[in-house]
């Protein structure tokens, strides 16, 4: 066998692992998702979002998801996971998320307790919800919205569009 031979077959069989390695971690078709931290990152460390990593699971999507208001940002979830989102384990200092669409981090807030006594600037889903029956709500800033700083990311276009092709956005902002 040639050299140019074995350099050919060397590129095919290289581009060939590549393409199944990023067919295992890519989520080209996932849609609308949230997932935690890959390693637990408190609200206060997250500074920059394109250096946290995500887990590899989401702990929501777009399945787990009957509608989605637009109007006031609250979820009516399959029943199965409303109680995984109300069974985290939350320290009074919050669990960070990741907002993504087909697994691109769009923003990044913090499910937070009632119980605590700290405020928090961000993005906030309050957990245990008392929005209703299945429903979790995503808020901006804790205690109240005073407390958020930066603009609302919420309406960001790109989860929208990818709501509304699922067929799961119910109202307009």
């Amino acid at each position: 066998m040639g050299k140019a031979q074995r350099i050919s077959i060397l590129l095919f069989i290289s581009i060939a692992a590549l393409s199944m390695l990023s067919g295992c971690t890519s989520r080209n078709d996932e849609g609308f998702a949230i997932y935690l931290t890959r390693d637990d990152i408190p609200p206060v460390s997250m500074e920059v979002l394109s250096n946290i990593e995500k887990s590899s699971e989401p702990i929501l999507t777009e399945h787990d998801i009957v509608s989605y208001d637009a109007k006031d940002h609250s979820i009516l979830l399959e029943p199965d996971a409303f109680l995984k989102f109300n069974d985290l384990e939350l320290s009074t200092r919050g669990k960070s998320f990741l907002v993504c669409v087909d697994g691109f981090p769009i923003y990044w807030g913090a499910f937070w307790t009632p119980l605590s006594s700290m405020s928090f600037e961000g993005v906030v889903i309050m957990l245990p919800s008392f929005a209703g029956e299945n429903i979790v709500n995503i808020s901006l800033g804790y205690p109240g919205e005073s407390f958020y700083k930066g603009s609302d990311p919420r309406n960001d276009k790109r989860i929208l569009d990818t709501l509304e092709k699922a067929g799961k956005l119910t109202g307009k902002p």
